[in-house]
């Protein structure tokens, strides 16, 4: 009888460990690494907003583009002029940010083009 209760003891005590376990590895594992891929969208987004805002202020003119529009300009600009400034060119970040505002506003050229002002004279 003794050996029959540590048998159940013993697979309780077993599946309680593997809980436990797993428990621990969803607290400390995956969801760190759902909140750090939820923190890099939000700070990619935010990053592209700024970036295709700025590019967007480099262009003359009228833009027909949109929010979503300038983010992806953004977006594009600062993975592209990020990649050229700090891999191909390997300059600063001051002359990346500026190559990343140069491509961004590439891209917006690119999406939306200019509306020129005509005067009628």
């Amino acid at each position: 009888m003794a050996a029959a209760i540590i048998v159940v003891t013993g697979g309780t005590l077993e599946s309680m460990f593997f809980a436990l376990l797993a428990v621990l590895v969803v607290l400390f594992v995956v969801l760190p690494l759902i909140g750090m891929a939820l923190w890099a969208l939000m700070t990619t987004v935010l990053v592209g907003l700024v970036i295709g805002a700025l590019g967007r202020l480099v262009v003359p003119g009228r833009h027909r583009i949109g929010f979503l529009a300038t983010v992806a300009a953004g977006l594009c600009g600062s993975i592209i002029g990020g990649f050229v400034g700090q891999h191909v060119l390997d300059v600063g970040w001051a002359l990346t940010v500026l190559i990343e505002i140069a491509v961004s506003a590439g891209v917006v050229v690119l999406l939306g083009g200019r509306s020129r002002h005509l005067s009628a004279g």
